[in-house]
């Protein structure tokens, strides 16, 4: 019988290999960061994760996070992001901006301050401009790019587009790529795939072996299914509700403003339109099981003007 993985993009599954396993975590940041020869990774400590807000957009369940400081004082953070939005870039910059204050103790001068990197991955496109999967964010000087502002560095990958440009490429970052790419896809993909050998590499092969589902318990595996579960569920309510109110939204504005025909009226129209839709969202996901808190984590809304929505 074909061997079981879970899918390491599930928090329990991502946890259970980058949460627990120093050295693994450790091998996974110096492929994936773009730190210098002489600037690797030695050593990792984990860190308490730091409270941050809830932002308009997020799903508490579609979020991992790890947090570590290697021997030489820097931050490491990194995010797994099931279910992108706009809002996710906003808690990566909160996030790695209060690591880094957070560093000046008392009697400590700025001297002292060391880098705070970010490394976040995504399980959906965010940026259909192009078909580059990795995004590389420094703080630099507008006419001089070369000039780099020191201190927070943040890196973007979209799972989603990455594709190995030969099977036989054996950078490290390539090999952890496909094993958060290709595991949720074994044993089909894997048990198929005539090149096995990124997977005989020793940390992917023991990342490969925390992952069996064989290694967890049959209450660990009821909880990963439910996170499945929640984040299939919040893919489809966002996708609908986004789709539903641009369609709804566009129609509205369209029809009352060329009934106007005038600019005031287009506008007006389309902000009636948009409204009508968001009314119906709200209503849609209500009706789809989620609870007031989640829906104004997407919305943006308070929950007076849920409610208010949700009046018949």
């Amino acid at each position: 019988m074909p061997t079981r993985y879970l899918d390491p993009k599930v928090d329990l599954a991502f946890k259970r290999v980058f949460g627990e396993h120093e050295h693994l975590l450790r091998s996974f940041l110096n492929a994936l960061l773009p730190l210098p020869d002489d600037g690797q990774i030695e050593s990792l400590e984990y860190l308490t994760p730091e409270q941050v807000p809830e932002l308009p957009g997020l799903f508490k369940n579609s979020i991992v996070d790890v947090k570590c400081k290697d021997a030489r004082g820097r931050t490491f953070i990194v995010e797994m992001q099931m279910l992108w939005s706009t809002s996710f870039e906003q808690r990566i910059l909160f996030s790695a901006s209060q690591a880094y204050v957070k560093q000046l103790h008392a009697g400590h001068n700025y001297a002292s301050l060391q880098p705070v990197y970010a490394l976040a991955l995504t399980n959906q496109v965010f940026d259909r401009a192009t078909p580059e999967y990795y995004h590389h964010y420094q703080i630099v000087r507008q006419h001089e790019p070369r000039r780099v502002l020191e201190g927070l560095e943040f890196v973007f990958i979209e799972l989603p587009k990455f594709a190995p440009q030969s099977r036989t490429d054996k950078r490290m970052q390539v090999k952890w790529l496909r094993f958060m790419s290709e595991v949720g896809d074994m044993p089909r993909k894997a048990e198929t795939d005539p090149d096995a050998s990124w997977r005989e590499d020793p940390d992917i092969a023991q990342a490969l072996e925390l992952v069996e589902a064989a290694a967890f318990t049959e209450q660990e595996l009821e909880a990963y299914h439910i996170q499945i579960d929640k984040a299939r569920i919040e893919s489809t309510v966002l996708e609908d509700a986004r789709a539903e109110a641009k369609a709804e939204g566009k129609a509205e504005g369209k029809a009352e403003g060329e009934a106007l025909g005038i600019a005031k009226g287009k506008a007006e129209g389309k902000a009636e339109g948009e409204a009508a839709a968001k009314v119906q969202m709200v209503r849609a996901m209500h009706a789809s099981g989620l609870d007031l808190v989640q829906i104004a984590q997407i919305t943006g809304l308070s929950r007076q003007q849920i409610d208010d929505l949700l009046v018949p």
